[in-house]
């Protein structure tokens, strides 16, 4: 569906896909119905001559049916919709064998953090790259977003993740991408002037170019040091 919608690259989107659909196609045939039935409506009961109005209380199994069919149908839609909120938001879902990265939001960029030799994010030698995620392809990551000022809000359209950093709060957000290339990073919350430039890359690659790419970057921050 990349006509209209953005390419799929992660194991969310077709989930997330086939739930927008399933809500356009509803929504759209409650739109046909009720704009049919006021057209018929205002021709069949328009005014005409010598016809005078009469009131009518209207039919009691009619209002019951068209309350009952939507109420019926959001509940399905809220159940389906929190069994795919919960594989993908809950603290539970983060697979154990997912890669652990740091991102903490500011205006107006977004600073990626590493792990380095040891393998274990938040020890002395994570290393830092702004505006770049870097990731192997088919293996879950897990992101612990943080925010240094306002609210932001981590936005990979592919990927069909979004998720906001909040000031003194660390949230986690993971995916699992599943074709190797390139992706934008947006911030999708109005986070001041320069929102419109809060933008970054995502680097899937494969796991050979992200194991050496890795240690580029751990002998280069060593080398720094």
């Amino acid at each position: 569906m990349s006509w209209w919608l953005p390419p799929a690259a992660s194991t969310f989107a077709g989930p997330i896909d086939t739930l927008f659909i399933v809500i356009l196609i509803l929504t759209g045939i409650a739109l046909v119905v009720v704009e049919v039935g006021l057209v018929v409506f205002l021709v069949r009961y328009r005014a005409r001559p010598g016809r005078k109005a009469f009131y009518t209380h209207g039919s009691t199994r009619a209002e019951i049916i068209w309350t009952a069919i939507p109420a019926v149908t959001m509940v399905a839609l809220g159940l389906v919709s929190n069994h795919y909120w919960v594989m993908m938001k809950s603290k539970k879902s983060v697979p154990a064998n997912a890669i652990r990265y740091g991102v903490h939001a500011k205006q107006f960029e977004w600073q990626m953090s590493y792990a380095g030799a040891d393998g274990t994010l938040g020890t002395d030698d994570d290393f830092m790259v702004r505006n770049q995620l870097h990731i192997p392809v088919n293996q879950p990551v897990s992101l612990t977003l943080t925010a240094e000022d306002v609210i932001h809000s981590f936005f990979v359209p592919e990927f069909r993740v979004k998720q906001d950093a909040v000031p003194g709060m660390n949230i986690v957000a993971w995916f699992q991408a599943t074709k190797a290339g390139e992706y934008e990073i947006g911030c999708a919350e109005l986070c001041g002037m320069g929102h419109y430039k809060m933008r970054a890359r995502v680097f899937v690659h494969t796991p050979e170019e992200y194991t050496a790419w890795l240690a580029e970057q751990a002998a280069a921050a060593q080398g720094g040091e």
